[in-house]
Parts: structure tokens; C-alpha cells; sequence
């Protein structure tokens, strides 16, 4: 997972004599560790600047930076000032799209360059995923998997929402995940209705549904799924809103792959919806990507007009949400290819009655 040599690369497209990387997330991409420091890539050197807390463990996990510890009042961006004034760097990218308006001045004060806007330069590079961050993945969807098939032994009136995340929480961090991605959603009944629930009090019922959105990360990288459950026999409308959302998901999987617009799953979707009536009840897009981060690009979405690239990680979760009484909602992540897509989600999205 050479990070590096693509950014390397993306300096000569953007003209850029070096990148200063400034945010977590970023720092996690470029060197596979985060330890609260500031990168800098030329084309041909890499710095990597931390402090005290976190030098012994960059010793040990980064082998592709030059490193050094800041301290004795010298601090991440005057070790970056005097590696810039050295090799004579005169363009350098900064993560515009993150660096706030008091931290450019910071950067201006203290760095001897011309700072070019590039916020687009890593936040590009990871809409595509290599062989390794997939394989995290990989194994960050399975864990998610295994953790539903362990709730659904506790799912039972009677319960509380919050419980229930809790457990979610406790399965996955048992199966060796690092942390949840998210904060779980579980919605039961009319809180259903709202895709972005906050677990809470609310006891578990039966003749209801009980939405889970949940997932982990594994080695930095985030899985998510959704999956939506009946407690007890679901009405004749609840089956058909339930079997609604799952011939759009169908669709909207079936139409994605790379070289198509992210408008255009989003469409085949919404159109399954639309003819059986509840058009208005699905109001968000019909997926996000994701990787480092839960929600990143490109996305599943009517505004996403450019053609989505091989390697792209995307999530697939139509929903209907009926104001006051219940929502459904069935999330799939996949990865795009050429030829359509590969499922990373193995959870069953059969109607499940418990």
C-alpha cells in the first residue's frame, strides 16, 4: 500500500513542488499511521514531523518518512519551514479543503513557499481502492457481519434500543474491530421513520420493526450495513414497503459499476419506489462512499454526474420512511468494477421474523 507514490504522482499533475499533509485522515492515507503530525512529500524525500506522545510508535510503523520529533520549541511547521527553505521548494500544496482560515495564516507565517490550493489532491486519490484497502475492508464488512448474526440472538421484546447499540458496539469490538465507524442507529417502531434515530429508551415491541445501521473499522478502513428486522408477524403494508425497498436496492445494485454517473443507481432505485407509490418517503441519496472515512466520494446520489471509477467502495441503502409509524431500510456495501460490482455484504436481506 504505497500511499506515497501516488501522491508523488499527482505533484507533477497539479505543478506542485511538494504536499503538506496537515489532517488525520490524510496522515492515515499517506504513511498507513496517525500520530497527530504534519507530512511533507516532495518529489523524491518524505518528512514526517510528530511530537513526544507519539515518536516511539512512528519509529517502529513508518518506514517510508524521513522523521523527526518536535520540541525544544520548535515546532511541526518550523521542522516543515526548514525542510522547505533546504531543498528549495517553492510550490507546495496544502489541504485547502481542511485548513481552516487562522491555520492558513499559520502556514503563511511560517512557511518560506507559495501555498497552492490542493484539497482535492488525496481526497481524489482515495475514491479509488487498492488491493489492501480492500482487504480491510473485507474484513471490517465481515466482522459487521458476524455482529448482526450475534444480535439477532438478543433481539426480542422488551429490550431497549440503547441496549441493543450497546451490544452491537460490544460484538464488534470483541471480533477485533478498533472502534464503531459510526455511532450505531437503532430505530424501533415510529422511530423508524427518522433514517437518522438516536437509540434511546424505547422498549422493543412486538408487531414492530427494528432498523440497525451499524459498522466498524478494521485497520483504519469502515465498513457500514443496514439491516431491518420484523419482531413478531409485520403487517400486510409492512411486508410490501419491506419488499418495495429490497426490489430497489436489486436495481440500483444492478445498474452500478464503474464508467456509469453515481446518478444512475440512484435512479434505477428511486424509480422502483416511485411506481409502487412512496416516492416521497425516500429523500436521501441511494449511497455514500467510503474508506477512512464513513461518508467520502463519489456517491449514489441525483447530483453525482461524473462517471464513478473502478475501485470506488460504495454503500447501496434505499429507504421508505413513513412520518410517525415505521421506516425500513437495507444497506449493501459494494465495489465498483468494470463489468458491475462485487457485494462485500453477506448478511441475508430476506424478510427476517423474530
Amino acid at each position: 500500500m504505497d500511499h506515497i507514490a501516488r501522491i508523488r504522482a499527482a505533484l507533477a499533475e497539479r505543478e506542485l513542488d511538494a504536499m503538506l499533509v496537515t489532517s488525520a485522515v490524510s496522515e492515515r492515507y499517506a504513511l498507513d499511521f496517525c500520530g497527530e503530525g504534519v507530512l511533507l512529500v516532495t518529489a523524491d524525500r518524505c518528512f514526517y514531523y510528530t511530537d513526544s506522545r507519539y515518536i516511539e510508535a512512528a519509529q517502529k510503523r513508518v518506514d517510508c518518512a524521513e522523521i523527526a520529533q518536535t520540541g525544544g520549541g520548535r515546532s511541526h511547521l518550523d521542522l516543515a519551514a526548514e525542510a522547505v527553505e533546504k531543498a528549495g521548494l517553492v510550490r507546495v500544496g496544502f489541504e485547502s479543503d481542511t485548513v481552516t482560515v487562522d491555520g492558513l495564516a499559520r502556514l503563511r507565517d511560517k512557511l518560506p513557499c507559495e501555498l497552492v490550493p490542493a484539497g482535492g489532491l488525496i481526497a481524489g486519490l482515495r475514491r479509488v481502492k487498492d488491493g489492501e484497502e480492500l482487504s480491510r475492508m473485507r474484513r471490517a464488512q465481515a466482522i459487521t457481519d458476524e455482529t448482526f448474526a450475534a444480535v439477532l440472538d438478543v433481539l426480542r421484546p422488551g429490550v431497549t434500543e440503547r441496549e441493543i447499540a450497546a451490544r452491537l458496539v460490544y460484538e464488534m469490538m470483541r471480533r477485533g474491530a478498533e472502534r464503531p465507524s459510526f455511532d450505531p442507529i437503532v430505530a424501533s417502531g415510529a422511530n423508524g421513520s427518522m433514517p437518522h434515530a438516536v437509540p434511546g429508551d424505547t422498549v422493543l415491541r412486538r408487531g414492530t420493526f427494528v432498523t440497525m445501521d451499524f459498522g466498524c473499522i478494521y485497520e483504519g478502513y469502515c465498513s457500514d450495513m443496514t439491516r431491518t428486522v420484523a419482531l413478531g408477524e409485520p403487517t400486510e403494508e409492512m411486508c410490501a414497503v419491506y419488499d418495495t425497498v429490497l426490489a430497489a436496492q436489486a436495481a440500483g445494485i444492478a445498474a452500478a459499476r464503474a464508467g456509469v454517473a453515481g446518478s444512475v443507481p440512484d435512479a434505477a432505485a428511486r424509480a422502483v419506489i416511485e411506481r409502487a407509490g412512496y416516492g416521497a418517503y425516500f429523500g436521501h441519496a441511494f449511497g455514500h462512499s467510503l474508506g477512512l472515512e464513513i461518508h467520502e466520494g463519489p456517491n449514489f446520489s441525483p447530483s453525482e454526474t461524473a462517471a464513478m471509477p473502478a475501485g470506488a467502495v460504495v454503500s447501496a441503502e434505499p429507504g421508505i420512511y413513513l412520518p410517525g409509524r415505521f421506516g425500513v431500510r437495507i444497506e449493501d456495501v459494494v465495489v465498483l468494477t468494470g463489468s458491475g460490482c462485487e457485494d462485500l455484504t453477506a448478511s441475508p436481506k430476506n424478510l427476517m421474523i423474530l
